[in-house]
């Protein structure tokens, strides 16, 4: 049995050194981020991405390990552990092949094939299977026992079945052998609940559907299964083109397997009666729950990754930066929450404006936001796109058209979850005399500022930006989108005196306790000066300050390494450049040239090795650099601010919000996110949408199809695509006509495939709940 470090090499394609090193420091407490930054030399540079996948593999091959060793000791506690058996078990390479093994073993309630086995019907069963020529009737008849509930033959004979049933669908091989076949040739079959044909419209796709089971992609699987879990479908595995009434393959299979053929023998008959009860009562059906499992677990990884990928893009989107700001929080019959914080985030000042219906107070809010503008001198200001953005941006337009003294940008920001982070107990706990929509109002200022540092207040999974979210393994998409974070956060790095307890408390080798104690060590002592004053910090030890000193900095402090990605750690090599050299840190850092010109080897010692000593000498060159794009907005088009304001062929400018597996979600203003559907997203085939976009990415669109009755909107990236022209009234869509296909056809493969509606429809009815996002 190959070790699981030797595993998990094959799998990295790496040495088995990397991952032994790996391991070693993933089990003495070491994060994703450190190991990938600060011990490169120790694993071999393997990088973040080959590590969060080591990470998942090692956690599951040892569940593995502890699963095969509790196994292995209930079946020897049985007294039923064989040499042979043992060796499969130690040879099995996944959880499913262990359970089939432990099949047999596994402690269950009493079946009707041990009740016959206690009525002494064994040695018949075994009679019958090993000699068809025997009579089953005849032989029958010494096994009658009425107290036992066997008063007939008929009664035997079913007991002596039912043995040979439970002994054939507990084989391992078997089992093995029928879930490939069905894996290749299985299809999945979905169908409608009689008589729910009106509730269950949204699936109307699946009401007659069948699908290659190995080829059902995540987002139609999760449909199905959600339609099922609503009580709307019924979900079976088939295999394709089989008749009802005929002998199914998957009865061959299991009489080729024993050995069992109809040669005219008197038990024939009887044997044959047991292969098909065997597949069709006891086989398929947990072979169907397997495949199942295994469809929905793919489908769950695949949604999670996409949540993943936008979340990353999300929060590594460019930072307005450093700027006053005011943030609005757009209503109607409330008003408009307004909030100014300064170049740090600190709030300055507060409110309530009324410039949209009912109220029309235009006057008195333009006097505030005016006031409001030059008392802080604003740069930015920040409007959440929720109900009523338009009309508030096109009010704050309005306002700084006619004031040019102002010198501020008003721009729509995506401001989804932070309702969810205003009504927060760490929202309580900053602002506990402020209401709930001023914090809202705060959180997106403070989003266009740094969305990282203000997005990392907010659980994950509530940010939006996935799909499917709530009908995944919340535990399995917790874990990812926590990685996530942390990766985000620590590859940006954190300054250490501004930085929120949420922010630290994802920094590597951080937690919220010591996030807190460092926030509390910083409001009694001031602001830190350096690094090693992180030592003060009450039960920040020698192992977190190791973990997190390179991703804290301390700006404009005592040593100006302090302000990089130089570990502490690492200090003695600058340190030996600046005595090399002549030069002092200050002139050294940021001086391209002379850093480009230096050898990097000549540094290289037993403790540093060269990986090290080339990032040190990257990070001199440009020191805290920041991996996040040049800031960036969309102009969304005047005059274009609902659903019925869009007309066929518009060419507009949007923000991709969110991107799956066939498509992408654009925002184009209309508080109702548009769907360019992979087929209308280049001229090129491409199968995964993340290839040409991200989250945050500023694309034109043009639009295809308006369906307002079911705010629905099809768009295309091919601003040559010609729509359809229209059989219905755009503003009513009352003939429910589906989304409009190109004229022309560039891309192969373009039709939408089966299911494509009704999931849009899905995953647009959860957008429309929660303002325009999922």
């Amino acid at each position: 049995m190959i070790s699981i470090e030797h595993r998990i090499a094959q799998e990295l394609q790496v040495a088995d050194a990397q991952v032994k090193a790996a391991v070693a420091l993933l089990d003495e407490g070491a994060t994703v981020p450190f190991i990938s930054r600060y011990r490169k030399e120790v694993t071999g540079g393997l990088d973040d991405t080959q590590l969060r996948n080591l990470e998942d593999r090692l956690r599951y091959l040892r569940e593995l390990e502890d699963r095969r060793a509790a196994i292995l000791t209930s079946i020897e506690e049985q007294g039923k552990l064989t040499d042979s058996l043992s060796r499969d078990i130690k040879a099995a390479a996944t959880k499913t092949e262990l359970e089939d093994l432990y099949l047999p073993y596994k402690q269950k309630r009493r079946t009707k094939g041990q009740i016959a086995i206690e009525a002494g019907l064994e040695p018949l069963a075994d009679a019958l299977f090993s000699d068809p020529t025997l009579d089953p009737v005849s032989e029958a008849e010494s096994y009658l026992n009425a107290d036992a509930g066997f008063a007939d033959t008929k009664a035997v004979l079913d007991g002596a079945r039912y043995i040979l049933m439970e002994r054939f669908a507990e084989d391992a091989g078997l089992i093995g052998k029928l879930r490939e076949y069905l894996w290749q040739h299985g299809e999945m079959q979905a169908r409608v609940i009689d008589g729910k044909q009106n509730e269950a419209a949204k699936f109307q796709d699946y009401f007659e559907h069948n699908e290659a089971i190995k080829k059902v992609p995540s987002h139609r699987a999760l449909a199905m299964f959600r339609g099922r879990n609503e009580g709307f479908l019924q979900l079976s595995l088939v295999l394709a083109g089989e008749e009802p009434r005929s002998t199914s393959q998957g009865e061959i299979i299991v009489a080729e397997h024993f050995n069992i053929k109809d040669s005219g023998r008197a038990a024939d008959a009887w044997l044959g009666e047991v292969v098909r009860w065997t597949w069709r009562v006891k086989l398929l059906t947990h072979i169907e729950t397997d495949l199942f499992n295994r469809v929905r677990e793919s489908a769950e990884k695949a949604a999670i990754d996409v949540f993943a990928k936008n979340l990353k893009d999300l929060l590594l989107a460019a930072p307005a930066g450093p700027k006053a700001t005011i943030g609005l929080d757009p209503g109607l019959r409330t008003g408009v929450k307004v909030a100014v914080v300064d170049a740090t985030g600190k709030v300055l000042d507060h409110g309530a404006m009324f410039p949209t219906p009912p109220q029309n107070k235009i006057r008195e809010a333009e006097h505030m936001l005016v006031s409001l503008c030059k008392k802080h001198n604003v740069e930015l200001i920040a409007i959440g796109n929720g109900t009523a953005s338009r009309e508030t941006e096109r009010f704050v337009k309005a306002v700084l058209k006619s004031h040019p003294d102002i010198n501020a940008q008003a721009l729509l920001v995506n401001e989804s979850g932070a309702s969810i982070y205003s009504a927060s107990e760490f929202a309580a706990r900053e602002f506990p005399d402020l209401d709930v929509t001023i914090r809202g109002a705060i959180s997106i200022a403070r989003r266009l500022q740094d969305p990282l540092a203000e997005l990392v207040k907010i659980e994950p999974k509530s940010i939006g930006v996935g799909q499917y979210q709530h009908d995944v393994s919340q535990l399995a998409l917790a874990r990812q989108l926590d990685a996530v974070v942390e990766d985000c956060v620590n590859g940006v790095g954190v300054d250490l005196n501004t930085a929120s307890a949420p922010l630290l408390s994802r920094v590597s080798g951080l937690n919220s306790t010591i996030a807190n104690n460092i926030v509390a060590h910083r409001d009694a002592a001031g602001a830190f000066k350096n690094r090693k004053q992180l030592k003060d910090v009450s039960r920040l030890g020698p192992k977190a300050f190791e973990q997190a000193a390179g991703f804290l900095k301390v700006m404009n402090g005592d040593n100006p390494l302090d302000g990089s990605a130089v570990h502490p750690e690492s200090y003695s090599v600058v340190e030996r450049i600046v005595a090399d050299t002549g030069r002092d840190v200050t002139a050294l850092i940021g001086d391209s040239r002379f850093i480009r010109a230096l050898k990097a080897e000549q540094y290289v010692d037993e403790t540093f090795g060269l990986p090290t000593i080339t990032d040190i000498l990257q990070e001199l060159e440009k020191p805290g650099r920041d991996p996040r794009p040049e800031f960036k907005t969309a102009e969304f088009q005047d005059g274009v601010e609902t659903i019925k304001d869009l007309r066929q062929n518009m060419v507009l400018e949007g923000v991709v919000t969110n991107v799956t597996h066939f498509g992408a979600f654009v925002d184009v203003g209309v508080h109702q996110d548009g769907l360019v559907h992979i087929s209308a997203m280049s001229h090129q085939f491409i199968d995964d949408p993340s290839k040409l976009v991200k989250a945050g990415d500023i694309v034109k669109v043009k639009v295809m199809d308006v369906d307002v009755a079911r705010n629905r909107i099809a768009m295309s990236m091919r601003l040559d695509d010609e729509a359809q022209p229209a059989d219905r009234d755009q503003n009513t869509g009352s003939n429910n006509r589906r989304n409009s296909a190109p004229r022309r056809d560039k891309n192969p493969g373009s039709a939408a495939p089966a299911g494509q509606t009704a999931m849009a429809s899905l995953l647009q009815e959860a957008m429309k709940k929660k303002g325009g996002r999922l």
